[in-house]
């Protein structure tokens, strides 16, 4: 009779043990924040610092450094002749990871079971993070624009990790490989407060992790819009060398 009372002692405490445990993770899940609404970049940097590299661009390894400045240097000089460079924008292309991030338009985030659904603005764009799942095989994750992201909620922290990112998909022209990983840990840092601490990591292209973060304000009583452009500007073109002009009357014949 004893043996037996100890006996459903033993399973009681283990089933209290394992319904303690399922209550702990609920809880957990639970505790996740939610980061749904609409967010614009904040502090709002004024256009001169918009066209500046976070954290004065990353440590690549040579020759990629090199060329790397040689041609930002370019750019730079481009801009200010009044014969800017065409980029992804100006061919109304996608910003692609993780420069769809830097919000130059408002981000609508949606928070739903098993995914986090990022909208940006500009040319409508579509991020999905998939919620607790294994990242993609590097021959099942077809390079794309944003890449295949799967995130986990660590507390209050969104960790997101990215990999698959198109290596003609660039964030201030900085070359990256087919072994790029994103690594966004994502939270509230006050009542209307967001912040995406981003580190990118490239052993083929990088001497060491580059590291920034951008900063989001609430902005529910803003609507996201549709927002498509057609490729082709009424007013500017894009010339042979690669730089953008006004059209004349006889561009529009």
């Amino acid at each position: 009779m004893k043996m037996k009372i100890a006996k459903f002692a033993l399973l009681g405490a283990l089933s209290f043990g394992v319904s303690s445990m399922s209550f702990a993770m609920d809880e957990t899940k639970a505790q996740a924040p939610n980061i749904t609404g609409v967010w614009e970049i904040f502090p709002d940097p004024p256009p001169p610092r918009r066209s500046r590299v976070p954290n004065g661009g990353p440590n690549l390894r040579e020759p990629y450094a090199t060329q790397w400045k040689a041609f930002r240097a370019e750019r730079e000089a481009k801009l200010q002749a009044g014969t800017p460079l065409v980029d992804a924008s100006t061919l109304c292309l996608p910003e692609g990871m993780p420069t769809v991030m830097w919000a130059i338009y408002p981000l609508q985030i949606l928070q739903t079971p098993g995914q986090v659904t990022v909208l940006a603005e500009f040319v409508t764009q579509t991020r999905r993070i998939f919620l607790d799942v294994p990242m993609l095989a590097p021959d099942d994750n077809a390079p794309s624009y944003y890449g295949f992201s799967a995130g986990r909620w660590e507390g209050d922290t969104l960790v997101v990790t990215t990999k698959g990112v198109r290596e003609d998909v660039t964030f201030f022209d900085i070359p990256h490989s087919d072994e790029m990983t994103i690594t966004e840990r994502i939270k509230l840092t006050g009542p209307d407060l967001l912040e995406d601490q981003i580190t990118i990591e490239d052993p083929k292209m990088l001497l060491e992790p580059y590291k920034f973060s951008f900063g989001y304000k609430r902005s529910d009583e803003y609507r996201i819009s549709e927002y498509y452009c057609e490729g082709v500007d009424p007013l500017t073109k894009v010339n042979k060398d690669g730089t953008i002009s006004m059209k004349t009357a006889e561009d529009n014949e």
